[in-house]
């Protein structure tokens, strides 16, 4: 079974390079390739691709704008943004709109396959000084937003939404703290629950917004 991937960029010669990497791993096939939001958006329907790699600034339509159009359509693909814009408030406001995933464009092809396979999963993937980087941004703009968040976490669930953020598997979470697959599936119900989400991106964004990771 391959994959199949919507690559969403204005410059030809960043789709045509990424075709090429997405060729080296026989799991993955480029099926659609949009130059803006808005072809994208119509291609979503016609080709139902597993996953999208989205660039943040185009004409016509933009990134976080193409997010937001799915998600009022409730269009869940899952998104991994891969863009030059190495910008703090960006990388938040692309979680909060449930990217799974936010890759600079020098990133290598090792980490690009690595997070097409946790976003495949349903699971967010950051990179560890991009991770520090949004924590940092939530930080600059509220001093203490730990004690703005009326929803208490236990230790177990946030270790478990640290490690969920760091793109690891229920398998691996289980096999980390001592507990079965079974029971971490039941705190991540548990965490989705306490944040009013329904996905892994979605409790690592407000996680990040609400800062209960850096409790």
């Amino acid at each position: 079974m391959k994959y199949k991937v919507l690559i969403v960029d204005d410059h030809w010669l960043v789709r045509e390079g990424l075709k090429l990497i997405l060729e080296t791993d026989d799991r993955l096939q480029a099926v659609g390739e949009a130059e803006n939001g808005e072809i994208a958006l119509s291609l979503m329907s016609e080709l139902q691709p597993d996953i999208i790699l989205l660039d943040l600034n185009m004409p016509v339509l933009g990134g976080l704008e193409t997010m937001k159009r799915m998600k009022e359509r409730a269009i869940k693909i899952p998104v991994i943004i891969l863009t030059t814009y190495n910008e703090d408030k960006l990388m938040v406001d692309s979680l909060a709109y449930g990217a799974n995933g936010y890759l600079l464009k020098d990133t290598s092809r090792e980490h690009l396959i690595r997070t097409i396979d946790s976003a495949l999963r349903g699971d967010t993937l950051l990179q560890p000084e991009i991770m520090e980087r949004v924590f940092r941004a939530r930080i600059a703009t509220d001093a203490s937003p730990a004690r703005k968040d009326p929803l208490q976490l236990t230790d177990k669930e946030v270790h478990i939404l640290r490690a969920v953020a760091k793109g690891f598997r229920s398998k691996e979470i289980a096999g980390d703290i001592g507990i079965s697959e079974r029971t971490v599936k039941a705190h991540l119900t548990n965490i989705y629950n306490k944040l009013g989400v329904d996905s892994r991106s979605q409790a690592v964004a407000l996680a990040i917004e609400k800062g209960i990771l850096q409790q």
